[in-house]
């Protein structure tokens, strides 16, 4: 008999520049880049000519200089209002910023910002192997922040690879999928790490969850259902072909699927990965002008006259782009003087 179960699917589009996302994310972007060796001021050991340095996202020779002049990344700029939660797969990425804080992460590190009330960061890409290419693979998302808590004070978070909660699931075939927790409890993986006090993800009820998953050729694994009035958006964006729950895609793409509903999916003939937004939406309204997102337009304006007024505490670095110099240390380095450090290992 054919199977009268509801499909879980409820949309499917194909990936763009920035990804699609549902309340209560606002921005997911994913940054691959082949960086080239890097020359001694730890930017690419190449030409920079033809490219529109301080705004280059055209991925020539198959790299970004993004907004930076020398070093790839995005030299201090203002948020106010939600969160930022960076993936970093492949690389380092060089924190600083208006509190006081540093960190260098990467290799699978996970930082969580909370912008709150407002602060300045700069994320900056630095290319420290000058023998060979620097490969970069990292997601940054953005999160909102509920209206009780846009005003909140900054903090960030730093979620080390080693922590991060991880499980590799086999079917009967014997064929494996990887999962990977940065927010949320899925059955048989350990507890993530509790993401920052005043998130959206730390609320009861908000169902939050941030999964990375690899599927090995001609797996299958099936994505538990979430609550009833959970968006959640699981976006294939490696591989050749998935089937989801009997719908069969060719391409890379956004599935928006039903929370409630549980998705069975099988992979193509090649290793495929995938990453799953979930939440309970906030359901607030949103205005959002570039680094600052409030709930109303007043709020906007009142955000942009702060930082003309504050820069939210000034700028406490001697650049706009600081480099944390040429070893692949791991640390971060807190504005109350806490410094976490973890064991070197190969970022790429």
């Amino acid at each position: 008999m054919p199977d009268s179960s509801p499909s879980p699917i409820v949309n499917v589009q194909p990936l763009g520049f920035p990804w699609v996302t549902l309340d209560p994310f606002l921005f997911c972007v994913y940054h691959d880049d082949a960086y080239p060796r890097g020359n001694a001021d730890f930017g690419p050991n190449a030409s920079l000519a033809g490219r529109s340095l301080g705004n280059d996202f055209e991925p020539k020779d198959g790299w970004r200089m993004y907004h930076g002049q020398r070093v790839p990344g995005f030299p201090s700029h203002p948020h106010r209002g939600f969160e930022t939660v960076t993936i970093v797969r492949k690389g380092l990425i060089d924190h600083s910023d208006s509190l006081g804080a540093t960190a260098r992460f990467g290799g699978g590190d996970v930082q969580w910002l909370t912008a709150g009330r407002g602060i300045v960061h700069s994320e900056m890409f630095p290319l420290l192997r000058q023998d060979q290419a620097n490969p970069l693979e990292l997601f940054q998302i953005w999160l909102n922040l509920p209206a009780k808590n846009k005003m909140v004070a900054p903090h960030f978070t730093m979620h080390w690879s080693e922590d991060v909660a991880r499980q590799v699931f086999t079917d009967s075939a014997g064929l494996q999928t990887w999962v990977s927790c940065m927010a949320g409890h899925l059955s048989g993986v350990a507890e993530p790490l509790a993401p920052p006090p005043d998130s959206w993800a730390s609320q009861d009820g908000s169902d939050l969850a941030i999964w990375t998953l690899k599927m090995a050729p001609g797996a299958r694994w099936t994505l538990p259902a979430a609550h009833a009035g959970t968006r959640r958006m699981l976006y294939f964006f490696k591989g050749a072909q998935v089937t989801v729950s009997g719908q069969t895609l060719n391409q890379p793409a956004a599935i928006e699927l039903a929370g409630p509903v549980a998705a069975e999916l099988l992979n193509g003939p090649q290793e495929s990965e995938f990453l799953l937004l979930q939440g309970r939406p906030i359901a607030e309204p949103v205005a959002q002008y570039g680094p600052f997102v409030m709930n109303t337009q007043e709020e906007i304006h009142q955000a942009f006259a702060d930082y003309r007024r504050t820069e939210f505490g000034g700028w406490p670095w001697p650049d706009t782009a600081p480099v944390h110099g040429g070893q692949a240390l791991r640390f971060a380095r807190h504005a109350n003087g806490e410094e976490e450090t973890r064991p070197v290992q190969d970022p790429y």
